[in-house]
């Protein structure tokens, strides 16, 4: 290997903290860029606002979207899935990734249970606490056998869908997060709860699902994902029912590496938890290793202080992960239809994994910048941990000969195009970071 002079790297078109050998069919390239401040709207991380609660003041990738099963099946074995979807069409969703969560009871909001389900005879019973509302009885066997009819069509919907980021399994208990309290005579039984998980599991293999609290038989299952709706003040509280008390009591503090975990910020308090209480926002966002915050979040707060954005975007880039390009190697000069070495070594510099398996590629484009080859990988990067990670393949260009702009992309099936941006002093073209130049002869 070799190394030139940094004025060379000029020459050749590429940012001058990178720099590369003369061109030679023995030699590599050695590309070592320079870290920045990742983007504040990578996919699947970061803000999941509303999209109905005014103005959103900070960039974000997800909108969080409630729905009520009465809206999606008013007529029994007829969903309207369609026109929910309009809802999601609106400017604040432009391009936006969706986490929703189904509810049958919204404390002060109108019974979500379908009419019919109330008329072929479950009951509700009234209460007062949080605004007041109606409580099904979760237990009727017509409740169940309904709520595991909606869950399969919900699967045969979405869990293809590649709009959709997350999935709280919502449904039980107030708001959709199974509990009822302080009425806990209202809520369902773990038999139940442990039928409706399986229902999930069984219609939703490719998304990371979501359950509040790590209790019983969501307690048992390695797969699952947590949220924790009022982060950080409860995440760790020392209190023995806090978020992350229920995760060490069942052995879940390590299901992190495998399924998403995020939440709600504790309602209208962003400023006091990005302000005095920033230091305990750090903690809790290190130990609970969430990717997302929403639907309330600091996006939503209209703020001139020039600190508290500062820390939003801190929390931002902390969360979820946030990969770092630290050297990429390949031949600086290949002959097209022949095999050769590209390898690729980085760092998550953030608290967690990416949860699904998007492809990494490469690509030549050209002095137009056209994209004239893009050569997939076997990587799966939902392995790249926080710390170090390193991967290599074998690619062939079969291109014209002539010099090309090497980009790397990691690819939003939703968008069909690169979408996941590295924290490099990297240039970028139409989502493809360009690390290098490659020859191609004949």
């Amino acid at each position: 290997m070799k190394t030139l002079l940094p004025a060379f790297s000029v020459l050749l078109g590429i940012v001058p903290s990178l720099c590369f050998p003369g061109f030679g069919s023995a030699e590599e390239i050695v590309v070592r860029p320079q870290s920045k401040a990742g983007p504040l709207d990578n996919p699947l991380k970061g803000w999941a606002p509303y999209t109905d609660a005014g103005k959103i003041h900070q960039p974000y990738s997800m909108v969080f979207q409630y729905i009520s099963w009465r809206e999606l099946e008013p007529v029994q074995g007829d969903f309207r899935f369609d026109e929910w979807e309009k809802a999601w069409e609106v400017e604040r969703a432009n391009g936006k990734h969706i986490i929703f969560r189904v509810y049958v009871d919204y404390p002060s909001l109108p019974s979500g249970l379908p009419d019919w389900l109330r008329k072929a005879g479950v009951k509700e019973t009234a209460y007062e606490e949080h605004g007041g509302g109606m409580s099904p009885d979760y237990n009727n066997p017509l409740m169940i056998s309904a709520m595991e009819r909606l869950i399969e069509a919900l699967g045969k919907r979405y869990n293809k869908h590649p709009r959709v980021a997350f999935i709280q399994l919502g449904l039980l208990g107030f708001w959709g997060e199974w509990h009822t309290w302080p009425r806990d005579e209202l809520y369902a039984t773990p038999e139940t709860e442990r039928r409706i998980i399986d229902a999930y599991r069984k219609s939703f293999p490719d998304k990371s699902l979501m359950v509040r609290y790590a209790r019983g038989y969501a307690g048992q299952q390695d797969w699952i994902g947590f949220h924790d709706d009022m982060f950080p003040q409860d995440t760790d509280n020392g209190k023995d029912w806090s978020f992350l008390s229920g995760l060490r009591k069942t052995k879940r503090t390590e299901n992190w590496r495998v399924a998403v975990v995020g939440g709600e910020m504790v309602p209208n308090k962003a400023r006091q938890w990005l302000g005095k209480d920033y230091e305990t926002t750090l903690t809790m966002l290190d130990r609970s290793h969430f990717s997302w915050v929403g639907p309330y979040c600091p996006a939503l707060e209209k703020s001139n202080d020039e600190e508290f954005f500062k820390r939003s975007e801190e929390l931002v880039r902390k969360m979820g992960y946030e990969f770092q390009i630290t050297e990429a190697v390949h031949p600086a000069e290949v002959i097209s239809k022949q095999s050769n070495r590209f390898s690729l070594k980085g760092r998550n510099v953030g608290n967690a994994p990416f949860y699904y398996p998007w492809q990494f590629e490469w690509a030549l484009l050209d002095s137009s910048d056209k994209v004239v080859k893009i050569c997939e990988t076997e990587w799966d990067i939902r392995k790249w941990l926080p710390g170090d990670f390193s991967e290599e393949t074998k690619i062939t260009f079969q291109v014209p000969a002539g010099t090309y702009r090497l980009g790397v992309g990691i690819r939003d099936p939703w968008q069909d195009r690169p979408a996941i941006r590295f924290a490099n002093d990297l240039p970028v073209v139409d989502g493809w970071t360009i690390v290098s130049k490659l020859k191609v002869t004949e």
